[in-house]
């Protein structure tokens, strides 16, 4: 009788491919499985993979603070360090109706806020979703579909009976546009799309005037909007989270994107100078920071998986930094170790894995029930690669799973600190200290992270890192737009800053 041919093992190809065997025969049922000391193994190499040390961190952190230093002196620098044109803080007392209207990566929000000074508001607000197509077609579609919802919101929201706001006759709403996309602006109401971010890529639209656009729906739906304002999410959240906590320095989004917006004085602001804009005055810098790194690659740890992801994406190269820590490829990041382990032969051999295989079929979600699975059994994961990739798994499988989900999430954090850290430390507020209001999927969702955030804090200044205190912020798109256009309505008001 021959030898059986039973078992499991893998083969390297001459092609430097590895080719993964398992042979069974009828009788068998069970499934071969990773052992737990096998699983353990692993995840020794991953540890020194994923893993951001002090030190590490600090490096980063002196070579962030420069790149955002040397955008504040030319344009052109792949961290743009954008001037937005808001001018100083919020007093607080700002009131109005205003309409707020947020194109984000994943739905378009239209937002009604009703400012009531003392740092008091109130919002009533209605989400579309946007599809794949819509992200891709012609750009003056994609606003011709925002004019639509923004008009149909307003026909729900505006008009004489009880609860609606009553607008005389001709008469228009201030609009302030939340566009998260790297823009040049030389005034507030205006910006030339540098490029599409978050898998957009509608043509027709970079090196375009989005504000001029939207402009051009608006008038095309007879919209009864007047257009005061174009910021980013992260420039609203700064000033919405101070409008409410005068201690807020500094805002961040960490979500699909990572981004990060502080108050600059103008002096220290080399490529406007010509402008003529008073030395005194401060204005808000929209850092862009997620592209820090770029081109290059000299700063950030990044590993094979995270080649993988750049290679692969739609724009390779750019946006370095935010491809290591973004709610948009965390998931991807771990499906490529997952596929990895599977083509050695050491995950679901026998199983059925195409489903796996597909690119961004892992969702970042994932990553945040496995950490936050309170079951001995795991039961969250097991459910997770049953319902939605069809396979089986062991305990210590499952055990290696969500500590592989720990080690991406958590170098998430603590690159994402590094920024935060930069900023800190070239505006010298860590002594004094200061509050930073955080927004985005991965901050509000994601378990632990604001935890690990503060934790690397700590590791780049020591104790003094205590100082810095990350907080849920104000909602950036709804009522920083709305605080912005009221700043910006009052300023045009008073003939201050018209020419800018």
């Amino acid at each position: 009788m021959p030898a059986s041919r039973r078992g499991s093992g893998a083969v390297t190809l001459p092609t430097g491919q590895t080719l993964a065997f398992h042979t069974r025969t009828q009788d068998e049922e069970d499934l071969p499985h990773a052992t737990k000391k096998t699983m353990a193994d692993h995840l020794r190499k991953y540890e020194s993979l994923f893993t951001l040390t002090p030190q590490r961190m600090r490096m980063i952190v002196d070579a962030f603070k420069d790149t955002l230093e040397a955008g504040l002196e030319k344009h052109g620098n792949t961290v743009p360090m954008i001037p937005t044109y808001v001018f100083g803080w919020p007093t607080g007392n700002e009131t109005g109706e205003y309409l707020a209207v947020d194109l984000g990566g994943t739905n378009l929000r239209v937002c009604l806020v009703t400012l009531q000074g003392a740092g008091k508001f109130e919002i009533t607000q209605s989400k579309y979703r946007l599809t794949e197509e819509q992200k891709q077609e012609d750009g003056q579609k994609l606003f011709d579909f925002c004019a639509e919802c923004l008009k149909t919101f307003i026909d729900q929201h505006v008009g004489e009976e009880p609860g609606m706001i009553n607008l005389k006759p001709g008469a228009k709403l201030p609009l302030g546009f939340t566009f998260s996309y790297p823009c040049s602006q030389d005034r507030i109401d205006h910006g030339e799309l540098i490029r599409w971010t978050k898998g957009f890529g509608n043509p027709n639209t970079e090196g375009h005037d989005v504000a001029e656009m939207f402009r051009k729906s608006l008038q095309k739906y007879d919209v009864p909007a007047d257009f005061i304002s174009l910021t980013c999410d992260t420039t609203g959240t700064l000033i919405a989270s101070h409008y409410v906590n005068p201690k807020t320095k500094i805002g961040c989004i960490f979500g699909t994107g990572c981004n990060a917006a502080y108050m600059e004085k103008v002096v220290d602001i080399p490529k406007i100078k010509h402008l003529g804009i008073a030395q005194d005055a401060e204005v808000a810098i929209n850092c862009e920071y997620g592209a820090f790194d770029s081109f290059e690659h000299e700063h950030l740890p990044r590993t094979k998986y995270d080649q993988v992801v750049d290679e692969t994406s739609n724009k390779p190269g750019e946006q370095a930094y935010e491809k290591l820590i973004s709610g948009r490829y965390l998931g991807e990041i771990m499906r490529l170790v997952i596929c990895e382990l599977i083509d050695e032969g050491v995950l679901f051999l026998g199983q059925e894995t195409y489903k796996l295989e597909k690119a961004y079929a892992f969702d970042t979600a994932f990553l945040s029930l496995m950490e936050s699975d309170p079951t001995d059994e795991l039961l969250m994961i097991i459910g997770i690669f049953t319902h939605f990739f069809a396979v089986e798994t062991t305990l210590a499988e499952r055990q290696f799973f969500r500590a592989l989900a720990k080690l991406i999430g958590r170098r998430a954090a603590r690159l994402s600190a590094c920024g935060i850290a930069a900023i800190v430390s070239k505006m010298g507020y860590l002594e004094e200290g200061c509050s930073v209001g955080a927004d985005g999927s991965l901050y509000n969702k994601y378990p632990g992270f604001a935890d690990r955030i503060h934790e690397g804090l700590v590791d780049v200044f020591g104790d003094k890192g205590r100082n810095i205190v990350t907080y849920h912020a104000e909602d950036g798109s709804g009522v920083g737009s709305a605080v912005i256009a009221a700043m910006t309505k009052d300023r045009k008001e008073k003939g201050l800053y018209v020419n800018v």
